[in-house]
């Protein structure tokens, strides 16, 4: 990847999850479905929004739809684009649900996080004591902290393998979080606990194992009576290990694939099964419940602000990866805007659809979208979530 390419997506990761003050105006009146509608208030570059969703659909090369919402007490926007359906062209569903992918580790976080503010989790504790029997002798003590921050050592589980086609074909398999876990571990640590930070799902399958010992309760259900319920997002749910299906009204989702010929189709991954990935990104809901999320989170209404620092704490460790310093927190990821402003969000990708929440702490900005992307597992930025996002945020 080319270094500018590299800076664009960079600045669009910051910004799509943060921004200083922005004014709001009236909102012009609804349009159809389909076409771009901004409702309640707009902020001076509503038009530039627009434009950033307008034209998604089948032949769009990179979107099928988007749901966007900006809020914040500096004002906010609404917006929503394209088809919910490639085949008839029904209008995109405003409301739709989708899968939220990595999103679901910022609840996951906020359980843990509640668990220990009731004395029921010792952040320092190492998880061997929790779950005796989970690692093997080769592990050092792994404190559940390390977890929730990732930097736990722990090596990623076999997956079905590195292509598009490989996890197609495997979509509807059952996974085990047990296994996963065993099939991990038997690898052996990856480095010391607390000394590096890599960004894996594992981490967060642990830690739904935990949320159901310590609850003596089932992972989803933890989630539904401690979050769902108590803020009332009656559209976000967990879906069972044998469910495939996106429950009410959605957009479908679709991954671009090139065929032998060179043409391109567009395939339905709409149905896939939701075992794997769990506490890591199982997680389905809507824009206007993860926004609602996300304000009451910030707001110090969903963790007590005591543990709600976990998840504005970066630890002072370099990335695995990158050898650069880490972002990652319990749950979320700093950004430092050039002009010095510090946001916090997270972002998740499942095939056919990408997902964001975020904003500044003070709440002056947020944002939650959901881009029916055709590459949502691509390694550059969707460009139409990279137009959302500097529209949104641009000054």
């Amino acid at each position: 990847m080319k270094a500018r390419t590299r800076t664009l997506i960079a600045a669009a990761l910051v910004l799509g999850i943060a921004s200083g003050p922005v004014v709001a105006h009236a909102a012009p009146a609804p349009v159809r479905a389909g076409v771009a509608a901004p409702v309640v208030s707009t902020p001076p570059n509503a038009a530039v929004l627009e434009r950033a969703i307008a034209g998604l659909g089948p032949d769009h090369k990179d979107a099928t739809a988007a749901l966007v919402r900006v809020g914040g007490t500096s004002g906010s926007w609404r917006g929503s684009s394209g088809v919910a359906d490639v085949r008839t062209g029904r209008d995109v569903v405003e409301q739709g649900r989708f899968r939220a992918g990595s999103v679901t580790k910022t609840f996951t976080s906020a359980v843990v996080l509640q668990l220990a503010a009731e004395g029921a989790v010792d952040l320092n504790r190492p998880v061997q004591e929790y779950l005796p029997g989970l690692l093997p002798d080769t592990f050092k003590p792994v404190t559940v902290r390390q977890l929730l921050n990732y930097t736990s050592g722990i090596r990623p589980a076999d997956g079905p393998g590195d292509t598009f086609e490989d996890a197609y074909a495997h979509r509807f398999d059952l996974d085990d979080p047990h296994a996963m876990i065993a099939n991990a571990v038997a690898k052996g640590p990856e480095f010391d606990p607390g000394t590096k930070q890599h960004y894996l799902n594992i981490d967060y399958t642990i830690l739904g194992v935990l949320i159901e010992k310590v609850t003596g309760t089932s992972y989803e259900e933890a989630l539904t009576t401690r979050i769902f319920k108590p803020l009332g997002l009656r559209h976000t749910s967990l879906p069972s290990r044998t469910q495939t299906r996106i429950p009410g009204p959605h957009n479908r989702g679709y991954q671009g694939v090139t065929r032998a010929d060179g043409t391109r189709e567009l395939v339905d991954v709409t149905e896939w099964g939701s075992s794997r990935e769990w506490a890591a990104g199982d997680l389905i809901s809507t824009t206007a419940d993860l926004e609602r999320f996300t304000t009451a989170l910030f707001a110090g209404r969903v963790v007590p602000k005591a543990q709600l620092e976990e998840m504005f704490t970066v630890p002072a460790v370099a990335d695995f990866t990158t050898g650069a310093p880490a972002e990652l927190t319990a749950g979320m990821k700093k950004f430092v805007l050039p002009d010095g402003t510090v946001v916090w969000g997270k972002t998740g990708g499942r095939y056919g659809y990408n997902t964001a929440i975020g904003g500044t702490r003070d709440l002056s900005r947020t944002l939650v979208y959901s881009v029916n992307s055709t590459d949502a597992k691509g390694q550059d930025m969707n460009k139409v979530a990279f137009g959302i996002v500097m529209a949104a945020f641009a000054k």
